[in-house]
């Protein structure tokens, strides 16, 4: 009988990978360690010779992508299709806000600031998958992550708590248009990561501090957990679950 929760033989896409303390290299190292092949995307070529090393270290092309590009983002899904052959996940770890709406009141955030975040950290995930979904295999997951300021008003998260949220209704609408054809969608929901798009937020170091000292286990949790979930609910161990937000935060969303 073959391992549910096994990865050989899956073929998957992962967004967003910007460095070794990206959620997407998380994801992209556990998932290569379980047997999954890969291709993996960084916003441009600039980044990607940097990150050479490590899409080589999980035998992955890297391909540049900048989703606010409709040319580049296709062209990046067409290029790991013909890699990968067809698509049994898709991981998509983007996120972004400029600083000074980010930073600021909620109210006062700008029509075009919240308007190119929520394309780039919501409306991509979708418009990535319809572009994928030709080459969707039967089955398939596909996964985006989301934070705890989505669902609760959290002090320094601004503008992002509105988009997260945005982004978790997504994925429920997702599930229930994906379903019939047996896709499966879900988002996770890290606690403070020190991700460099994280370190954007004000205040970060606090939020950090404030989870640690609030979460039940006393700690944030790590690039390996979370790709160990993402692993877990793309492989055929979660076949009956979509729809949902996940939370790997230590059990900090429990005590808020």
């Amino acid at each position: 009988m073959q391992d549910p929760f096994s990865l050989a033989g899956k073929r998957g896409l992962i967004l967003g990978l910007a460095n070794e303390h990206s959620i997407a290299w998380g994801c992209a190292k556990v998932a290569h360690a379980r047997g999954a092949r890969l291709a993996l995307s960084c916003l441009n070529p600039k980044v990607a010779g940097l990150l050479a090393p490590l899409a080589a270290s999980c035998q992955a092309p890297l391909l540049a992508c900048n989703v606010e590009q409709e040319d580049e983002l296709q062209a990046c899904i067409e290029q790991a299709a013909a890699h990968l052959g067809q698509f049994d996940f898709i991981i998509h770890s983007i996120a972004w806000a400029p600083l000074p709406d980010l930073h600021g009141r909620v109210l006062d955030c700008s029509r075009s600031g919240f308007a190119r975040a929520m394309q780039i950290s919501c409306q991509s995930f979708a418009e990535t998958v319809r572009r994928a979904e030709p080459w969707l295999a039967p089955q398939a997951s596909v996964l985006t992550m989301s934070y705890i300021g989505a669902q609760e008003a959290t002090p320094h998260y601004g503008m992002m708590g509105p988009v997260k949220a945005a982004l978790e209704s997504l994925v429920r609408y997702m599930a229930l248009e994906l379903g019939p054809k047996g896709v499966r969608v879900h988002a996770i929901s890290p606690g403070p990561i020190p991700t460099r798009a994280a370190s954007g937020l004000e205040d970060f170091d606090g939020l950090m501090q404030h989870a640690i000292t609030h979460a039940p286990l006393r700690r944030l949790a790590t690039l390996d957990e979370i790709g160990n979930l993402a692993a877990f609910l793309v492989s055929d161990a979660a076949s009956g679950m979509s729809g949902q937000t996940l939370f790997v935060d230590a059990g900090f969303h429990a005590v808020q």
